[in-house]
């Protein structure tokens, strides 16, 4: 009898386990620059066509040769794992060492920038689409930290459009999105219960919307036309610096010093919640590594960047952070601020590769952020990002497709919606 129900306890803890959220584990503070992205030129989220290339590199500041390995795992849309046997979804095999790495050149701060490319020699490709994580590890078979990206099988064609809130509650300040997914020919088997549709701004997937139902079937088209169930709070234009020349000064950039390491002063920020929105060319969060002194991979210098922002002290329990993808929309101590009594204002010094960065200020309660932006405001003219993924389940199938995705920039927003 006991027997028994050791083996009914082991088989519901192997359950529980397995039905486990993948989370992404953070880099640790001498991992910096995780560069992660598919074919643009900016860090960012990647979501990938079927067969398309993906490429990660990181900096180690220890700068002592480490060895690291890689790891990759499917999982379905709500990031559980997948029944997929990794020979099912891989062609070749991981768990190798990344043997692409160079020592930095001429700089004050010495650091080993490594380089992973996929596919390679090892791993020759990724078969099936869907969700993916991507972990990196030592020789100890400790985690240094993981990123997620996404692959998707061109089969239906998603239409994506911005539009204002109709909820007069908001329309000043959110966006909703409204889209159809049309899979041609191939029906969509059951599509209430087996296509799940994720929508992501500006690449954050922390804000992500999913979980709703079509409205609308038409034939082999499906239509979205939600309001409140698909909005997200606009949010304003990201800030930016631009630090390629780390010895000049620029319209961002007050001043700089060089103590063992160079230190670049931004200018202080106002808050901008309460100003007249302003439209500023941004990149939506990403940055781009760059610099004026050579090859910005192994010559780049690390710089002391010091944040400044000019806000009144907020209540017991809520902090501000430094928020972008420079760190992955990540919000921990690294990049909380404090605040400054002599000055008032909340500050922080960050050391930085050298490049173009955007970023913004948020607030959270208890370590929560807030969905709306006391410091930066929330304007529905603001230019942001959205992509739409429509992850479907075939009949009998064993892991959640990733069909189709949309993409849209809210500069074409408009209060007009389709007949």
């Amino acid at each position: 009898m006991n027997k028994l129900l050791v083996c009914i306890v082991f088989m519901l803890t192997a359950k529980v386990t397995l039905a486990q959220v993948a989370e992404e584990v953070y880099a640790p503070a001498y991992i910096k620059t995780v560069q992660f992205k598919g074919n643009t030129d900016q860090s960012q989220l990647p979501l990938i066509a079927l067969g398309e290339r993906l490429t990660l590199s990181f900096d180690d500041i220890i700068g002592d040769e480490a060895d690291y390995y890689y790891k990759i795992e499917h999982f379905n849309y709500d990031w559980t794992p997948s029944a997929l046997a990794k020979t099912e979804y891989m062609e070749g095999f991981d768990h190798a060492r990344i043997f692409n790495y160079t020592n930095s050149v001429s700089t004050l701060q010495l650091y080993t920038h490594y380089e992973l490319t996929i596919p390679n020699k090892n791993t020759r490709a990724l078969e099936k689409s869907g969700n993916y994580l991507l972990t990196i590890y030592n020789n100890a078979d400790e985690v240094i930290f993981s990123r997620k990206f996404m692959i998707y099988d061109r089969q239906a064609s998603v239409g994506v459009e911005i539009l204002r809130s109709r909820d007069l509650r908001f329309v000043d300040t959110k966006q909703s999105v409204n889209f159809r997914v049309d899979s041609g020919e191939t029906p969509l088997i059951n599509p209430s219960k087996n296509v799940r549709p994720v929508i992501i701004q500006n690449n954050d997937l922390k804000t992500a919307i999913k979980d709703f139902k079509p409205q609308y079937t038409i034939g082999n088209v499906l239509e979205y036309r939600y309001d409140t169930e698909t909005s997200f709070y606009a949010g304003n234009e990201f800030l930016n610096f631009d630090n390629k020349d780390v010895r000049a000064a620029s319209n961002t950039l007050q001043y700089i010093e060089l103590i063992n390491l160079y230190h670049n002063y931004l200018y202080i920020n106002p808050t901008r919640a309460n100003l007249p929105y302003t439209y500023n060319p941004d990149i939506n969060g990403n940055y781009v590594v760059r610099s004026n002194q050579g090859d910005a991979d192994h010559e780049a210098e690390y710089v002391w960047v010091h944040f400044g922002l000019d806000h009144k002290k907020l209540p017991k329990g809520q902090e501000v952070y430094i928020y972008g993808n420079f760190n992955n929309f990540q919000l921990d101590d690294a990049v909380k601020m404090s605040y400054n009594e002599k000055e008032a204002i909340y500050e922080l010094p960050l050391l930085l590769k050298q490049g173009f960065y955007n970023f913004k200020y948020v607030v959270a309660q208890d370590g929560v952020r807030l969905p709306n932006n006391p410091i930066s405001g929330d304007f529905w003219q603001t230019e942001n990002e959205y992509d739409v993924l429509i992850y479907y389940r075939r009949p009998g199938g064993r892991f959640d497709e990733l069909i189709g995705a949309g993409n849209a920039l809210s500069t074409t927003i408009s209060n007009v919606r389709r007949n």
